[in-house]
């Protein structure tokens, strides 16, 4: 089976198919996605708009393959991810797919270039030009003069910038952002955005960023709006 192509016609990076998940509480099933169909053609950066407990999170977790429980389809890169055992899936979200989350989850041992050095490790890469890659991807994202230092002595942004760099390391696909400025303040967030925005269309991945920030969404190639665990069309 082929991909099916984005709305321009591109073969989509991702690729979702009623995709749906529910909860069964007691009595009660709640239905968090109500299949839900997206395409993001490769290189695009598209906003899921939506508020708190629309299914956002739930969403990037589904197409991120990091639990299980869903029906319908989801393509990675051409890649059916229900044909895939657990170390398929691994290997697909470690080559294929890097994440930023509203809190940076770096790792609190490492410095900063090491912690943008060791998915590169993880995925096979020899040091030196794990190093060279991450020392370039960070003083782009302009922490360049920052690489020894530990989580604990960046500020927020800085530490998001290198949550970023992480996620970009591997030259992914597809970036998944669930609110990657959602704990700063809003100037840090307008640059941080910003240089997120830039960094991803320099190296040409494509992204879906979770957010319910409506003036950030707008700063992106096409917003999707998500409401009750349906998307309600495209902008």
């Amino acid at each position: 089976m082929n991909s099916v192509p984005a709305p321009d016609g591109a073969p989509a990076v991702l690729q979702t198919t009623g995709l749906a998940r529910s909860f069964t509480q007691g009595e009660t099933t709640i239905h968090v996605l109500r299949g839900v169909d997206l395409a993001v053609r490769p290189g695009e950066i598209v906003a899921l708009l939506g508020p708190s407990g629309s299914g956002k999170s739930t969403l990037l977790q589904a197409v991120g393959l990091l639990e299980g429980g869903f029906s319908g389809s989801i393509r990675i890169a051409g890649t059916e991810a229900a044909k895939l055992d657990a170390a398929g899936r691994t290997a697909l979200r470690r080559d294929r797919l890097g994440f930023v989350y509203q809190f940076h989850h770096l790792l609190p041992d490492f410095n900063a270039i090491e912690n943008v050095v060791l998915p590169q490790l993880i995925q096979g890469a020899e040091r030196a030009p794990a190093e060279e890659r991450a020392a370039a991807l960070l003083t782009a994202l302009g922490v360049g003069h920052r690489l020894t230092h530990r989580p604990s002595a960046l500020s927020g942004g800085e530490q998001q910038r290198v949550a970023v760099a992480r996620a970009l390391a591997n030259r992914p696909a597809l970036v998944l952002a669930d609110e990657p400025t959602g704990n700063l303040d809003e100037a840090t967030a307008d640059r941080v955005l910003a240089e997120f925005l830039r960094l991803v269309r320099g190296e040409g991945s494509a992204a879906l960023v979770a957010t319910h920030n409506e003036r950030l969404a707008a700063r992106m190639d096409r917003v999707v709006r998500l409401h009750e665990g349906q998307l309600e069309g495209a902008a």
